[in-house]
């Protein structure tokens, strides 16, 4: 079945340069990217998810701040229906320099620039199966000292510890999927913040990391 932000993936990839340009940290929520699509970023700089006590996580509904390992539950318009979700942001990956400048057309474009991804942890709670393309992911955001990074669309979506949405087909009930979103931040921020909320929410799931990526 060839869902349709396959193609738009595709074709969006000679793009992304312009992309990263029209995103640039500091922009408003419905800027010039588009929403859809999602991507991941791999290395040796990525933080670990917060230590777990064999304990299963405390989970909140509705939105605020979330504790290292701590999933909250909000729901999501997909195709197939409103499906609630528990969500928890595992880890920030923060790249390299090298990294970074692979991900875009021109590298000047990322200039004072640095990648970071969110590995966002998704647990479909009902009340059915996701059919079709899940667009959860779509929630996701980076943060970094306040201000919204800039969504690098068409960033590899098959590095380890990542799942391409476009390879989930009929998303079942208690099924959870690691799905990544990447941003790019100012290089040298000091605190970022995962958040995640459905489209139009007032109030975001959000876990805060430090400058090096790691949960607080």
């Amino acid at each position: 079945m060839l869902h349709s932000r396959t193609a738009w993936l595709r074709a969006a990839a000679p793009v992304a340069a312009l992309a990263l340009a029209l995103t640039a940290c500091g922009g408003k929520k419905g800027a010039a990217e588009p929403s859809t699509g999602s991507g991941s970023a791999g290395g040796t700089n990525s933080a670990d998810a917060a230590p777990q006590t064999g304990a299963e996580p405390t989970r909140t509904a509705g939105g605020g701040a979330q504790r290292p390992g701590q999933s909250g539950t909000g729901q999501y318009k997909e195709e197939s229906g409103k499906t609630t979700y528990d969500v928890v942001a595992q880890k920030v990956h923060i790249g390299t320099e090298d990294e970074t400048k692979k991900m875009v057309q021109d590298p000047a474009n990322a200039k004072g620039l640095i990648a970071a991804t969110a590995y966002v942890k998704f647990t479909n709670k009902g009340p059915g199966v996701v059919k079709g393309l899940a667009k959860v992911d779509d929630g996701a955001e980076i943060y970094a000292d306040g201000q919204r990074g800039g969504l690098l669309i068409a960033a590899p979506a098959d590095l380890p510890g990542c799942e391409d949405p476009i390879d989930i087909d009929n998303w079942q009930v208690g099924e959870s999927h690691v799905i990544c979103r990447t941003y790019m931040i100012p290089e040298g921020a000091k605190a970022l913040e995962v958040r995640w909320s459905d489209e139009g929410a007032t109030k975001p799931l959000v876990w805060k990391f430090d400058g090096a990526g790691r949960a607080e």
